[in-house]
C-alpha cells in the first residue's frame, strides 16, 4: 500500500495519512508486548479498549454484557498474542477473539433466560443521547448480530473486507452480503421507510 509523504523538520519524511500512523504505532505495541514489555501492554489496552467497547455494546447490545465479554477478550488476546504472527494483523485477530467472547456472552444469557422465568435482566437505558445518535443507535441495534457486528467494523471501526472476513471467520463474500443488507436496513430505518 503506498503512502504519501511530505518532508517534515530536518528532512525528515512522515507519513500523512493519521489513520497509516495509528496502525504503525500499533504494530510497534503488539511487537513489544510480544517481547513481554508491560507498559505497552498497558498503553496497548489504553488505545483498544475504547473500539472493542464500541464494537461489543453494538453487538450485545448491553453495556455490562458488553464490557465481560471485552475482559474476556483482553485475557485471551494478552495470552495469545504470541501466536500472531503478524503484527500489522493485530485488528482483525482482535475483533475476531472479541467476536467469540460476545458469542459466547450471548449462549449464557439465552441459557440463563432459558433457566429463569422471571425478570429479563435488561437494564433500562437513559434517553440522553440525541436524536440522530439514538436513531442510529436504535437502527443498528434492530439489525441482527452478524449484520450489526459486519456494519460495525465496516462502517464505525474502518476494517476492509478483509480484514472483517478474518475477523468474523466468514468467506469476503458473506460479508459483503451482511454489508449489502445492513446498509439497506439502515437507510430503510433512518429515512423512516421500515
Amino acid at each position: 500500500m503506498d503512502q504519501e509523504t511530505q518532508q517534515g523538520p530536518a528532512g525528515r519524511s512522515k507519513v500523512s495519512d493519521p489513520n497509516a500512523a495509528g496502525q504503525v504505532f500499533d504494530e510497534l505495541l503488539v511487537t513489544l508486548v510480544m517481547a513481554g514489555d508491560r507498559a505497552a501492554a498497558n498503553r496497548l489496552a489504553a488505545r483498544w479498549q475504547p473500539r472493542l467497547m464500541s464494537a461489543a455494546r453494538r453487538y450485545l447490545g448491553d453495556d455490562q454484557m458488553a464490557q465481560g465479554a471485552v475482559q474476556d477478550a483482553w485475557i485471551s488476546i494478552l495470552r495469545d498474542l504470541v501466536r500472531l504472527r503478524d503484527p500489522a494483523r493485530f485488528a482483525p485477530w482482535a475483533f475476531g477473539i472479541l467476536r467469540r467472547r460476545c458469542a459466547d456472552a450471548l449462549r449464557r444469557r439465552i441459557k440463563g433466560r432459558n433457566r429463569s422465568v422471571e425478570g429479563d435482566g435488561e437494564p433500562a437505558e437513559a434517553a440522553t443521547a440525541p436524536d440522530e445518535q439514538l436513531a442510529i443507535k436504535q437502527a443498528f441495534a434492530a439489525l441482527p448480530p452478524d449484520q450489526r457486528l459486519a456494519a460495525q467494523l465496516f462502517f464505525v471501526e474502518g476494517l476492509s473486507l478483509g480484514e472483517i472476513s478474518e475477523a468474523t471467520a466468514v468467506p469476503a463474500g458473506t460479508v459483503k452480503s451482511r454489508l449489502f443488507h445492513a446498509r439497506r436496513k439502515l437507510k430503510a430505518a433512518l429515512s423512516g421507510d421500515e
